[in-house]
C-alpha cells in the first residue's frame, strides 16, 4: 500500500475518503490539525471522534496542535468575510501548509485533505491553497482529487449513521456559526 497523509476536518467527512483509500490500495496516514475550529470543545469532540475512528481500522492519526488564537492572529483583518470568501481561502492555506510540512517530515510524497469532500466549502480554493502549501517542498505533491465524486457523498452519509458520527452544523470557526444561523450541534 502507498501512504498518503490525509488531512481530516473531522469523521464524518473522513470516513468515505479513508474507505475508498483502503480499498484503492492507499495507506492513510490521519492528520488531525484544526486551529481554526471554537470553541475548545467543539475541537476535542471532532478530534476524539476522528481518533476513535482511526483506532478502529487501525490507522495512525498525528494530533496537530491547537492554537485557536495563533490561527485568529492569520486571519485578522478577515472576520468579515462571507463563507467562502477570502477568510475560508486563508483558512485553507494555514492548514494545507502544516499537512504538506507534515507531510514533507515524516517522508511521504502525496497530501490530501477532507475539507475536499464538502459541498459546503470552495474547490477551487481548497485545491490553491493544497498546491502553494506543496510547492514549498519538492518531495511533496498534493492529490487534488475531487472526493465529492464517485458515490462518496453518499457513502460519506451511509457510513455517519452507520457510526453514529457526532455532526456538526457549521465548519468550526466562530464566524461559521453566526454566519450559518446554527448555534449548536447535533447527533445526526
Amino acid at each position: 500500500m502507498r501512504p498518503v497523509l490525509l488531512h481530516c476536518c473531522c469523521a464524518p467527512c473522513s470516513s468515505a475518503i479513508i474507505e475508498w483509500m483502503l480499498q484503492n490500495e492507499w495507506q492513510p496516514i490521519l492528520y488531525y490539525y484544526n486551529p481554526n475550529i471554537f470553541p475548545e470543545e467543539e475541537y476535542v469532540i471532532r478530534k476524539n471522534e476522528c481518533t476513535k475512528y482511526a483506532q478502529r481500522l487501525g490507522l495512525e492519526i498525528i494530533d496537530g496542535d491547537y492554537d485557536h488564537n495563533s490561527w485568529r492572529e492569520a486571519i485578522a483583518g478577515l472576520e468579515q468575510e462571507p463563507e467562502r470568501g477570502k477568510r475560508c481561502l486563508q483558512c485553507f492555506k494555514i492548514r494545507m501548509k502544516a499537512a504538506a510540512k507534515m507531510a514533507h517530515e515524516r517522508g511521504i510524497e502525496r497530501f490530501a485533505t477532507t475539507l475536499a469532500s464538502s459541498r459546503w466549502k470552495n474547490l477551487e480554493q481548497i485545491n490553491e491553497a493544497g498546491a502553494e502549501a506543496a510547492a514549498d517542498y519538492e518531495d511533496v505533491e498534493f492529490w487534488d482529487k475531487n472526493w465529492r465524486k464517485g458515490g462518496l457523498q453518499e457513502r460519506r452519509n451511509i457510513l455517519l449513521k452507520e457510526n453514529g458520527f457526532y455532526n456538526q452544523l457549521y465548519c468550526g470557526c466562530e464566524f461559521s456559526i453566526y454566519s450559518s444561523g446554527k448555534n449548536e450541534s447535533t447527533n445526526s
